[in-house]
């Protein structure tokens, strides 16, 4: 109301200043009135409620209708009258409710108004007055028209925020999996090594500290993980990379899974995402290591070209599954995706002699 006041104070002042009297619509071609006290009353009824024209678009076009109906009657023709088709653009564009029954109505108090100006002498023809009414037509069909263009891209929007949202979500349980998979699996082989070796206090005591450690990194990498999903978190928290690679075999390897890591190249710089991918997949590829193959060989190898990183690692397939919890398939299937985005290629594979390996190749964007 506050940004549509000012069009209509400017309407009624115009249209009241002397050079513009008359010179307004002539529906009727019936000669103009001069005005008196009843013109600022019809001039202030035709143009003042734009004020409501978007906050309450039925009533403002009712009043300003009336007050235009009197100002074709009473001759005053005054410059208000262009706040009817104004007042029919934005009926078009935000009425809600009621629609055809506004136009049927608006449409049916047409005529008794062309009835009474050709009692008082009009000299229209029909011609005219269809062309004004089609006129009329044209202003609520263009306010219809940006009504439904603005309906359009409420639901573009939608759309985009909901595909934001399925997205948002997917990174974050995939990132979720990546964290809590591998910390899990590797406390639960640790612990069901240690119910063993309750004959061996000492090795009993290695057993549960090393549970401990790997709680206490879980918990870590989770407080990680919640600061990078914080919108106001600190650009400046690191992600894992190929770097953190070698502390990542340790750690599996404190689990009792016998593993053997070999790196060649140097890495690119910059590597953008390419590193992290790269971590990720090693890390899910030592987790399904521990679950479906404790005990196996496994071998991680990683070379840095100058514009990928290729990444393997598999395993002979001749341990057990003491580590198994059960998979949902998440983590091969968001690996994939992960890679894909990248214009990478990704392969998970089991061998003729049980073993699985997983084969990554990721592009690090760097200039050739």
């Amino acid at each position: 109301m506050v940004r549509d006041f000012p069009l209509a104070l400017l309407l009624t002042v115009v249209s009241l200043l002397p050079g513009f009297h008359g010179d307004g619509t002539q529906l009727g071609d019936l000669p103009a009135r001069p005005y008196d006290a009843l013109a600022v009353l019809v001039v202030a009824l035709e143009s003042l409620p734009l004020t409501v024209r978007r906050r309450w678009p039925a009533a403002g076009l009712v009043l300003v209708s009336l007050g235009f109906a009197l100002d074709q009657l009473f001759t005053y023709h005054a410059v208000a009258g262009i706040a009817l088709p104004i007042a029919l653009m934005s009926a078009g564009a935000h009425l809600e409710r009621h629609r055809r029954v506004t136009v049927v109505l608006l449409s049916a108090a047409y005529l008794p108004l062309v009835v009474a100006l050709d009692r008082l002498g009009s000299n229209e023809g029909p011609a005219d007055l269809a062309l004004f009414y089609l006129a009329l037509v044209l202003a609520w069909a263009v306010g219809a028209w940006l009504r439904s263009t603005r309906a359009a891209e409420a639901e573009r929007r939608r759309h985009i925020a909901e595909a934001t949202r399925a997205a948002e979500r997917t990174r974050i349980a995939s990132e979720l999996h990546d964290v809590v998979t591998h910390h899990v699996t590797a406390m639960v082989v640790q612990a069901e090594a240690a119910r063993y070796l309750t004959a061996a206090p000492e090795r009993l005591d290695t057993a549960l500290s090393a549970v401990t450690d790997t709680g206490r990194r879980a918990i870590s990498d989770l407080r990680h993980l919640l600061d990078l999903l914080n919108p106001d978190h600190d650009t400046d928290v690191s992600t894992p990379s190929t770097g953190d690679l070698r502390t990542l075999v340790e750690q599996t390897r404190s689990a009792g899974q016998p593993v053997e890591f070999a790196e060649e190249g140097t890495p690119a710089e910059p590597a953008g995402s390419a590193e992290f991918v790269a971590y990720r997949v090693v890390q899910e590829a030592l987790t399904n290591a521990l679950k479906y193959a404790h005990g196996s060989r496994t071998g991680v190898r990683v070379r840095h070209g100058r514009k990928e990183i290729s990444v393997e690692i598999g395993n002979d397939g001749s341990g057990s599954r003491t580590g198994s919890l059960g998979g949902s398939g998440r983590g091969l299937a968001g690996l994939r995706e992960r890679v894909e985005a990248l214009d990478g290629e990704f392969s998970a594979d089991r061998q003729a002699d049980g073993g699985f390996v997983v084969r990554a190749r990721i592009p690090t964007g760097s200039p050739s």
